[in-house]
């Protein structure tokens, strides 16, 4: 049951004198309250992926051509030459691991 519903169902129990208005209000406070609380947890549950994309850095150390694998490395956990294996076979297969490398070196900043 979605809030919205909820809420219209409150509304109905309080025109039909089941509810008194404090009643109403407090069961209304509860709902809304219950609902943001769901929706920061959200946010919160969120928060180390968006962390995780604002702090992705090329590395200055970890390079052969623009330092994009070294820092997908230092992101991920993952060892550097990994990823250069994964974007060779990329470039190799579908040649989409050429433009996926330039695209985040261009747009990912150095260290």
């Amino acid at each position: 049951m979605t809030l919205s519903d909820e809420l219209g169902k409150l509304g109905e129990l309080r025109a039909s004198g089941a509810l008194t208005e404090d009643e109403f209000t407090r069961a209304k406070e509860r709902l809304l309250n219950a609902s943001g609380a769901d929706a920061r947890a959200g946010v919160r549950a969120q928060e180390p992926a968006v962390s995780a994309v604002n702090a992705f850095r090329r590395s200055r150390t970890d390079r052969v051509l623009g330092g994009v694998c070294g820092g997908m490395a230092r992101a991920t956990g993952v060892e550097s030459w990994v990823w250069r294996l994964l974007f060779a076979v990329l470039f190799i297969f579908a040649g989409a691991g050429l433009l996926v490398y330039v695209l985040l070196w261009i747009f990912v900043p150095s260290e």
